[in-house]
């Protein structure tokens, strides 16, 4: 049985299309999922506020008022929940624009509903996993990993620099904490990017790109000359010498 089924995550459908919701819905209900619809940004945000269980959204970038980015913008703001874009844009640009605001994955539309299912499932094993939701592993571990100011707690998969804590999505997460643990180790974008999102990504290497430059907004004190997150040309990334 689908692992995702057992534990009935919950999900946030947004779409200004009634029928894409039925649609979506239908399938992820007959699959196991508990399924929160929302027809707008400002309903989206009203109820990923009054049910702080939702696991996961699905957000159409394209919606009258406040559209895709903003929403996720806003959400942002106040929630790490993980999000995948839902968009009729195809062009690459567009979708590291989405992942520039703290996405997690993006679908082009038309899609394949199996399709999404797989995705999403991936997102949830990335987070569901995490040790924050395993008390046991909690109580196993208490490991901080300290450079210079930045701090990353390994079982509460939190950051803070200079004792100031900093969001982090589960994607951003994971790929910090894989370059800080082997300092000087140089990773490619094809190791980030399996390591981060599993190997249904091979192909999307330039994402990683994407989700470095956020997280060296995040840490870094002077993002033109980073100190943390260090780019090998030609090669990829690895964590610097920071003090």
């Amino acid at each position: 049985m689908n692992n995702y089924v057992e534990t009935k995550a919950t999900i946030l459908v947004v779409d200004d299309e009634e029928k894409m919701i039925a649609f979506i819905a239908s399938y992820l209900r007959n699959d196991g999922y508990r399924v929160v619809e929302a027809l707008s940004g400002v309903e989206a945000l009203e109820k990923l506020r009054q049910a702080p269980n939702v696991d996961l959204v699905l957000l159409d970038w394209m919606m009258p008022g406040m559209n895709g980015l903003d929403t996720c913008r806003q959400i942002r703001s106040f929630s790490q929940v993980p999000v995948i874009f839902l968009t009729a844009k195809a062009e690459e640009v567009d979708k590291l624009l989405g992942l520039e605001l703290g996405a997690d994955d993006y679908m082009t539309k038309p899609f394949s509903i199996r399709e999404l299912e797989a995705r999403i499932r991936v997102v949830l094993r990335r987070t569901q996993s995490q040790p924050h939701r395993n008390a046991a592993a909690e109580r196993k571990s208490d490991e901080l990993l300290q450079r210079g100011g930045l701090t990353i707690d390994l079982p509460k998969h939190a950051v803070s620099v200079q004792g100031q804590p900093v969001p982090f999505t589960p994607t951003e997460f994971k790929i910090l904490r894989t370059l800080a643990q082997s300092p000087g180790r140089v990773y490619s974008r094809l190791d980030l990017l399996e390591i981060a999102l599993g190997e249904e990504y091979t192909g999307y290497e330039r994402t990683i790109d994407t989700h470095i430059r956020n997280i060296r907004r995040k840490i870094e004190t002077d993002f033109s000359n980073p100190a943390y997150i260090v780019t090998v040309h030609g090669v990829g990334y690895k964590f610097g010498d920071a003090q």
